[in-house]
């Protein structure tokens, strides 16, 4: 079974390789590799967002698929504390 807070480690951590890679290809457009890369990246982000979604609830309020009721509205919200993790090293 998936833990919440380590899909959204997972989801934090290739959310960035995703972003590092398209500033990469903003400025290296033809780097195949690169692009592949990110496509995989990208893919792995979407699959991994389903599943957070699909087990507890919506990861914004925007372009998120909800169930019915809205499920936006459930705690925990991202701002808050304790839906928050804390990076190995990291002190709260």
């Amino acid at each position: 079974m998936y833990n919440r807070q380590e899909l959204l480690k997972q989801l934090t951590a290739i959310d960035f390789m995703a972003v590092d890679l398209q500033l990469y290809l903003d400025t290296h457009p033809n780097d195949r590799e690169a692009l592949m890369r990110y496509n995989t990246i990208v893919t792995q982000s979407n699959m991994l967002k389903s599943t957070y979604e699909r087990l507890y609830g919506p990861l914004c309020s925007f372009r998120s698929c909800s169930q019915y009721p809205w499920q936006w509205i459930n705690d925990p919200w991202p701002w808050h504390y304790s839906f928050n993790f804390s990076l190995a090293g990291e002190e709260r």
